[in-house]
Protein backbone atom coordinates (compact mmCIF):
# COMPACT_ATOMS: atom_id res chain seq x y z
CA UNK A 1 0.00 0.00 0.00
CA UNK A 2 1.67 3.72 -0.80
CA UNK A 3 2.79 5.32 2.15
CA UNK A 4 0.73 8.60 3.59
CA UNK A 5 2.99 11.62 2.64
CA UNK A 6 1.91 15.06 2.31
CA UNK A 7 2.42 14.80 -1.32
CA UNK A 8 0.38 11.41 -1.57
CA UNK A 9 -1.22 12.08 -5.08
CA UNK A 10 2.10 13.07 -7.16
CA UNK A 11 0.95 13.39 -10.67
CA UNK A 12 4.52 13.57 -12.07
CA UNK A 13 5.14 10.55 -10.79
CA UNK A 14 2.22 8.82 -11.46
CA UNK A 15 2.60 9.74 -15.08
CA UNK A 16 6.21 8.50 -15.17
CA UNK A 17 4.54 5.10 -13.72
CA UNK A 18 1.70 5.23 -16.86
CA UNK A 19 3.30 6.58 -20.00
CA UNK A 20 7.16 6.44 -18.78
CA UNK A 21 8.72 8.92 -21.09
CA UNK A 22 6.11 10.73 -23.03
CA UNK A 23 4.99 12.39 -19.57
CA UNK A 24 7.34 14.90 -20.44
CA UNK A 25 4.86 15.66 -23.49
CA UNK A 26 1.79 15.91 -20.61
CA UNK A 27 0.95 19.94 -19.53
CA UNK A 28 1.44 18.80 -15.52
CA UNK A 29 0.51 22.16 -14.29
CA UNK A 30 -2.37 21.95 -15.85
CA UNK A 31 -3.35 18.12 -14.82
CA UNK A 32 -2.35 19.06 -11.24
CA UNK A 33 -4.65 21.47 -11.38
CA UNK A 34 -7.66 19.69 -13.03
CA UNK A 35 -7.06 17.10 -10.20
CA UNK A 36 -7.13 19.29 -7.50
CA UNK A 37 -3.83 17.80 -6.35
CA UNK A 38 -2.98 20.57 -3.31
CA UNK A 39 -6.66 20.27 -2.12
CA UNK A 40 -6.55 16.00 -2.43
CA UNK A 41 -3.13 15.71 -0.58
CA UNK A 42 -4.61 18.37 2.24
CA UNK A 43 -7.25 15.93 2.92
CA UNK A 44 -5.24 12.52 2.58
CA UNK A 45 -2.89 14.52 5.02
CA UNK A 46 -5.35 14.97 7.39
CA UNK A 47 -7.45 12.24 7.38
CA UNK A 48 -4.10 9.75 7.45
CA UNK A 49 -5.31 8.09 10.72
CA UNK A 50 -7.96 6.28 8.96
CA UNK A 51 -8.28 3.75 6.33
CA UNK A 52 -11.13 1.76 4.61
CA UNK A 53 -15.09 2.22 6.31
CA UNK A 54 -13.29 5.01 8.50
CA UNK A 55 -11.48 6.34 5.32
CA UNK A 56 -14.89 6.28 3.38
CA UNK A 57 -17.55 7.97 5.72
CA UNK A 58 -14.81 10.76 6.20
CA UNK A 59 -14.95 11.50 2.86
CA UNK A 60 -19.08 11.61 2.81
CA UNK A 61 -18.18 13.94 5.95
CA UNK A 62 -14.98 15.81 3.47
CA UNK A 63 -17.54 16.44 0.85
CA UNK A 64 -20.53 16.96 2.77
CA UNK A 65 -22.69 14.76 0.82
CA UNK A 66 -26.53 14.13 2.20
CA UNK A 67 -26.93 10.52 1.55
CA UNK A 68 -31.11 9.99 1.69
CA UNK A 69 -30.81 6.28 1.87
CA UNK A 70 -34.07 3.92 0.86
CA UNK A 71 -35.07 0.25 1.01
CA UNK A 72 -31.77 -0.17 3.69
CA UNK A 73 -34.46 -2.80 5.33
CA UNK A 74 -33.59 -4.67 1.48
CA UNK A 75 -29.71 -5.23 2.70
CA UNK A 76 -29.38 -8.68 3.76
CA UNK A 77 -28.41 -9.23 7.53
CA UNK A 78 -25.08 -9.41 8.28
CA UNK A 79 -25.40 -12.49 10.33
CA UNK A 80 -27.17 -14.93 7.69
CA UNK A 81 -23.42 -17.00 7.04
CA UNK A 82 -23.91 -15.87 2.92
CA UNK A 83 -22.15 -13.32 0.43
CA UNK A 84 -23.50 -10.90 -1.68
CA UNK A 85 -22.73 -9.37 -4.95
CA UNK A 86 -23.70 -4.96 -4.46
CA UNK A 87 -24.13 -3.93 -8.30
CA UNK A 88 -25.32 -0.14 -8.98
CA UNK A 89 -25.36 2.66 -11.69
CA UNK A 90 -22.48 4.51 -12.06
CA UNK A 91 -23.65 8.53 -12.45
CA UNK A 92 -20.62 10.35 -10.60
CA UNK A 93 -18.18 8.38 -10.84
CA UNK A 94 -16.22 8.63 -7.91
CA UNK A 95 -18.18 10.22 -4.95
CA UNK A 96 -21.34 7.50 -5.64
CA UNK A 97 -18.50 4.96 -5.11
CA UNK A 98 -17.59 6.61 -1.89
CA UNK A 99 -20.82 6.91 -0.52
CA UNK A 100 -21.96 3.59 -0.74
CA UNK A 101 -18.47 1.85 0.33
CA UNK A 102 -19.56 4.05 3.71
CA UNK A 103 -23.05 2.46 3.39
CA UNK A 104 -22.15 -0.92 2.75
CA UNK A 105 -19.30 -1.25 4.61
CA UNK A 106 -20.52 0.11 7.51
CA UNK A 107 -23.35 -2.05 7.66
CA UNK A 108 -21.33 -5.08 7.07
CA UNK A 109 -18.39 -4.01 9.60
CA UNK A 110 -15.88 -3.31 6.42
CA UNK A 111 -16.45 -7.02 5.06
CA UNK A 112 -16.65 -5.59 1.37
CA UNK A 113 -14.79 -5.21 -1.74
CA UNK A 114 -14.45 -3.17 -4.65
CA UNK A 115 -13.45 -3.72 -7.99
CA UNK A 116 -11.87 -0.48 -8.69
CA UNK A 117 -9.76 1.60 -11.34
CA UNK A 118 -6.39 1.07 -10.40
CA UNK A 119 -5.70 4.45 -10.02
CA UNK A 120 -7.85 4.73 -6.97
CA UNK A 121 -4.99 2.43 -5.32
CA UNK A 122 -3.06 6.01 -5.00
CA UNK A 123 -5.59 6.54 -1.90
CA UNK A 124 -4.15 5.11 0.84
CA UNK A 125 -7.80 5.03 2.72
CA UNK A 126 -9.29 3.43 -0.30
CA UNK A 127 -6.46 0.41 -0.67
CA UNK A 128 -7.22 -2.09 2.03
CA UNK A 129 -11.15 -2.11 0.60
CA UNK A 130 -10.23 -2.39 -2.88
CA UNK A 131 -9.06 -5.08 -5.79
CA UNK A 132 -7.53 -3.24 -8.24
CA UNK A 133 -8.43 -2.69 -12.76
CA UNK A 134 -6.10 -2.02 -15.26
CA UNK A 135 -7.83 1.15 -16.77
CA UNK A 136 -5.34 3.28 -18.32
CA UNK A 137 -3.71 1.08 -20.51
CA UNK A 138 -4.48 -2.47 -22.13
CA UNK A 139 -6.60 -4.43 -20.23
CA UNK A 140 -4.61 -6.34 -18.06
CA UNK A 141 -3.61 -10.07 -18.27
CA UNK A 142 -4.47 -10.70 -14.57
CA UNK A 143 -7.98 -9.28 -14.64
CA UNK A 144 -9.63 -12.70 -14.16
CA UNK A 145 -7.09 -13.65 -11.73
CA UNK A 146 -8.36 -10.44 -9.87
CA UNK A 147 -12.32 -11.23 -10.04
CA UNK A 148 -11.89 -14.79 -9.33
CA UNK A 149 -9.70 -14.08 -6.17
CA UNK A 150 -12.56 -11.01 -5.12
CA UNK A 151 -15.62 -13.34 -5.55
CA UNK A 152 -13.67 -16.60 -4.30
CA UNK A 153 -13.45 -14.85 -1.04
CA UNK A 154 -15.21 -14.57 2.28
CA UNK A 155 -16.08 -10.51 1.46
CA UNK A 156 -19.26 -8.88 -0.56
CA UNK A 157 -18.29 -7.82 -3.72
CA UNK A 158 -19.65 -4.31 -4.65
CA UNK A 159 -19.54 -3.01 -8.49
CA UNK A 160 -19.82 -0.79 -11.09
CA UNK A 161 -21.02 -3.18 -14.35
CA UNK A 162 -20.84 -0.19 -16.51
CA UNK A 163 -17.18 0.13 -15.88
CA UNK A 164 -17.11 3.86 -16.38
CA UNK A 165 -19.58 6.38 -15.24
CA UNK A 166 -22.74 7.49 -17.02
CA UNK A 167 -22.58 8.96 -20.07
CA UNK A 168 -25.78 11.65 -21.60
CA UNK A 169 -27.35 9.49 -24.13
CA UNK A 170 -30.78 11.33 -26.02
CA UNK A 171 -30.69 13.79 -23.26
CA UNK A 172 -30.85 11.15 -20.38
CA UNK A 173 -27.66 9.98 -18.25
CA UNK A 174 -27.55 6.94 -17.66
CA UNK A 175 -24.86 4.04 -17.57
CA UNK A 176 -23.41 2.28 -20.96
CA UNK A 177 -24.42 -1.27 -21.27
CA UNK A 178 -23.15 -3.30 -18.53
CA UNK A 179 -21.10 -6.15 -18.35
CA UNK A 180 -21.73 -9.73 -17.83
CA UNK A 181 -18.90 -10.46 -15.06
CA UNK A 182 -21.16 -10.06 -12.03
CA UNK A 183 -23.89 -12.33 -13.14
CA UNK A 184 -21.13 -15.03 -14.24
CA UNK A 185 -19.29 -14.92 -11.10
CA UNK A 186 -22.47 -14.24 -8.45
CA UNK A 187 -23.85 -17.51 -10.11
CA UNK A 188 -20.73 -19.19 -9.82
CA UNK A 189 -20.46 -18.21 -6.09
CA UNK A 190 -23.72 -18.55 -5.45
CA UNK A 191 -24.15 -14.69 -4.33
CA UNK A 192 -27.96 -13.46 -4.69
CA UNK A 193 -27.34 -10.10 -6.01
CA UNK A 194 -28.47 -6.48 -4.82
CA UNK A 195 -29.52 -4.03 -7.19
CA UNK A 196 -28.80 -0.21 -5.80
CA UNK A 197 -29.71 3.01 -7.64
CA UNK A 198 -27.58 6.03 -6.89
CA UNK A 199 -29.47 9.41 -8.03
CA UNK A 200 -26.78 12.34 -9.20
CA UNK A 201 -25.40 13.71 -12.62
CA UNK A 202 -21.95 15.67 -13.30
CA UNK A 203 -21.76 19.00 -15.12
CA UNK A 204 -22.62 19.47 -18.92
CA UNK A 205 -19.15 20.00 -19.38
CA UNK A 206 -18.20 16.94 -18.08
CA UNK A 207 -20.62 14.97 -21.08
CA UNK A 208 -20.05 17.13 -23.71
CA UNK A 209 -16.10 16.27 -22.60
CA UNK A 210 -17.07 12.84 -22.54
CA UNK A 211 -19.08 12.28 -25.42
CA UNK A 212 -16.15 13.74 -27.46
CA UNK A 213 -13.77 11.47 -25.65
CA UNK A 214 -15.31 8.41 -26.62
CA UNK A 215 -16.08 9.53 -30.34
CA UNK A 216 -12.77 10.47 -31.04
CA UNK A 217 -9.96 9.70 -28.98
CA UNK A 218 -8.21 6.35 -27.93
CA UNK A 219 -8.23 7.19 -24.17
CA UNK A 220 -11.28 8.32 -21.60
CA UNK A 221 -10.39 11.99 -21.33
CA UNK A 222 -13.22 12.35 -19.32
CA UNK A 223 -12.19 10.23 -16.51
CA UNK A 224 -9.40 13.18 -15.91
CA UNK A 225 -11.53 15.43 -14.76
CA UNK A 226 -13.76 13.03 -12.05
CA UNK A 227 -12.06 14.74 -9.19
CA UNK A 228 -13.02 18.57 -10.47
CA UNK A 229 -16.54 16.96 -11.04
CA UNK A 230 -16.47 15.76 -7.31
CA UNK A 231 -15.87 19.12 -5.80
CA UNK A 232 -18.44 20.57 -7.88
CA UNK A 233 -20.72 18.14 -6.47
CA UNK A 234 -19.56 19.15 -2.38
CA UNK A 235 -22.62 19.65 -0.05
CA UNK A 236 -25.24 17.95 -2.22
CA UNK A 237 -28.48 15.56 -1.37
CA UNK A 238 -28.22 12.33 -2.94
CA UNK A 239 -30.78 9.37 -2.82
CA UNK A 240 -29.96 6.02 -2.89
CA UNK A 241 -32.29 3.25 -3.41
CA UNK A 242 -31.60 -0.20 -2.38
CA UNK A 243 -34.05 -2.72 -3.80
CA UNK A 244 -34.45 -6.22 -2.82
CA UNK A 245 -31.80 -9.22 -3.45
CA UNK A 246 -31.97 -10.97 -6.69
CA UNK A 247 -31.61 -15.03 -6.13
CA UNK A 248 -28.58 -15.98 -8.20
CA UNK A 249 -30.96 -19.24 -9.53
CA UNK A 250 -32.80 -16.27 -11.11
CA UNK A 251 -30.22 -16.31 -13.15
CA UNK A 252 -30.38 -19.38 -15.98
CA UNK A 253 -30.43 -20.30 -19.59
CA UNK A 254 -33.53 -18.69 -20.17
CA UNK A 255 -31.28 -15.33 -21.16
CA UNK A 256 -27.57 -15.22 -21.68
CA UNK A 257 -25.39 -13.72 -18.46
CA UNK A 258 -25.14 -10.28 -20.70
CA UNK A 259 -29.36 -10.08 -20.94
CA UNK A 260 -29.45 -10.98 -17.66
CA UNK A 261 -27.01 -7.95 -16.71
CA UNK A 262 -29.21 -6.34 -18.38
CA UNK A 263 -32.26 -7.37 -16.57
CA UNK A 264 -30.49 -6.13 -13.64
CA UNK A 265 -29.62 -2.88 -14.92
CA UNK A 266 -33.38 -2.45 -15.87
CA UNK A 267 -33.99 -3.51 -12.39
CA UNK A 268 -31.98 -0.89 -11.31
CA UNK A 269 -33.20 1.89 -12.67
CA UNK A 270 -36.58 1.27 -11.43
CA UNK A 271 -35.59 2.06 -7.81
Amino acid sequence: MKAITQKTVDVDEILASKIGKKARYVPTWWLKRVVHQNKVNAFLWESRDKTGVEWLEECVKYLKMNLQVEGKENLPDKNDGKLYTFVSNHPLGGIDGVALGSIIGRHYDGNFRYLVNDLLMNLPGLAPVCIPINKTGKQSRDFPAMVQAGFSSQNHMLMFPAGICSRRQNGEVKDLPWTKTFITKSVQTHRDVVPIHFSGQNSKFFYRLANFSDKHLPFNLAMLFLVDEMYKNVGKTFRVAIGKPIPWETFDKEKTPLEWANFVKEEVYKL
